[in-house]
């Protein structure tokens, strides 16, 4: 069988199976479906409840912390270009 043929022979396997009048759920489907039958899940909220926040800090400390990084930064390139020779 050459190489061509393989490959209708697989197009042909997949349109059969995609032609299928009934199509059989899958393993995890069946699973839950008979989980669910005797022991149905609980409803869930449509969106998560909100995090707590471990440290308790603001949005105005995060902000402060991140411009102190940017302007030590600006210092630090400011005096390495000041003390290059020129």
């Amino acid at each position: 069988m050459s190489a061509q043929d393989d490959e209708h022979e697989r197009d042909f396997d997949i349109k059969w199976a995609d032609g299928a009048e009934h199509k059989e759920p899958s393993a995890r489907a069946r699973m839950l479906a008979a989980r669910w039958k005797a022991n149905p899940p609980k409803p869930q909220p449509f969106r998560a409840e909100p995090r707590v926040r471990a440290a308790r800090r603001s949005a105005w400390g995060s902000v402060a912390i991140v411009l102190g990084c940017v302007a030590v930064v600006i210092l630090v390139l400011g005096y390495v270009d000041f003390r290059a020779p020129r």
